[in-house]
């Protein structure tokens, strides 16, 4: 899959810009506070239906204007599709000129794996982050994990609200049974991404890291069908029920599994060194998109926020010789030339106070 064309109106600091890039590497260099972010999270907004930086659409309209807009075309094994995001006094989201009832509609149109500095926190943050790591990519390659995923939500949220009163044995049961219908689906299909990721990112971990061993596992309910989850998630939540009452709030489920990562043995999340929790976060977003690559027969778009910058030689090394394989949209301040040169052929744009320039044209 790659993006033929990216067109934004009044998003964040750009009035209007229109991008074709390259099929393989894209360099977007300028100075910091230009834009170069932006260009991204607007691609990750036409794939995944929300900014990768802020919980508020509205911050995305360019100050002083009452709309933006951002289109995404793309063409995949499938042909071409268009995902176009309007932004005014609401958000509307439209596939091949069709507004979408349903988020999930969304889903798998343009397929993204992104990676900035901040992707750290998928290592030596909470649970929360590394759950948010494996749905947006399972979102993205199964759009019945999404559905499943939202009806979870919506029944938990029901769940807590009748917790807050004085639910019976019987009221509380009733909603018991669909949260562990749900939940047992949603652990399970976690579980084997788990182990389909650990797999290549073991392999991927061992070329950056010069050796050391990476083990992802997946901490939840145990069983390995979704009937054996989901009764031993229906006799776990009935264990918790006077917990749950007293703090009204759900103590069983998917929304408190978590990810184990281990390298050589050691905890990373609580123990790993910032360059070991470097090289783990760098090695599950490249598994994923080996992921994506096995699963849906081509690899997604690969959006590299200022990385380049904060990895030694040797990984620099690793992650170009990758991206070689696929469309990749990389933003830095400024590259060396022997990086530069390692990259091969590039297509390279010039990002300047919210315009975009491509090397060797005008603005």
């Amino acid at each position: 899959m790659f993006i033929e064309r990216l067109n934004i109106t009044d998003y964040r600091n750009y009035a209007s810009a229109g991008i074709t890039p390259g099929r393989g590497v894209n360099l977007f260099l300028g100075d910091n506070a230009q834009g170069k972010t932006n260009l991204l999270e607007s691609v990750r907004l036409a794939s995944v239906g929300r900014s990768s930086r802020t919980t508020r659409w509205q911050d995305l309209i360019r100050w002083g204007a009452k709309s933006a807009s951002v289109n995404v075309r793309v063409r995949s094994q499938a042909g071409a599709d268009e995902v176009t995001v309007k932004l005014g006094a609401a958000k509307e989201v439209l596939v091949n000129g069709y507004p979408i009832a349903r988020m999930g509609e969304l889903m798998g149109v343009v397929k993204t794996v992104l990676f900035t500095p901040d992707e750290l926190r998928i290592v030596k943050e909470g649970p929360g982050e590394r759950r948010r790591f494996a749905d947006i990519a399972l979102c993205q390659l199964s759009r019945g994990y999404f559905y499943t995923l939202t009806r979870y939500n919506r029944i938990l949220s029901q769940r807590n609200k009748l917790l807050k009163g004085d639910p019976t044995e019987a009221e509380l049961l009733v909603w018991d049974m669909q949260l562990a219908k749900e939940g047992a689906k949603i652990t399970r299909t976690r579980r084997i991404f788990a182990n389909r990721i650990a797999e290549l990112a073991k392999k991927v971990h061992e070329e950056i890291s010069g050796g050391e061993e990476l083990a992802i596992g997946y901490e939840g309910a145990d069983g390995e069908t979704s009937e054996e989850i989901e009764s031993g998630l229906l006799e776990a939540l009935k264990k918790s029920r006077q917990r749950d009452r007293q703090f009204s709030v759900t103590h069983v489920g998917p929304q408190r599994d978590d990810l184990s990562i281990r390298a050589d043995g050691v905890d990373l999340r609580s123990f790993g060194s910032q360059g070991q929790q470097r090289s783990a976060a760098l090695s599950l977003k490249l598994a994923e998109t080996e992921l994506f690559g096995a699963e849906s027969g081509e690899y997604p778009i690969l959006l590299l926020d200022d990385v380049l910058s904060e990895l030694d030689e040797k990984r620099q090394s690793k992650l170009i010789e990758r991206i070689k394989s696929y469309q990749t949209i990389i933003t830095c301040t400024h590259l060396p030339e022997d990086v530069r040169a390692r990259m091969g052929e590039v297509t390279e744009f010039e990002v300047r106070s919210g315009t975009v320039r491509k090397k060797g044209e005008g603005i």
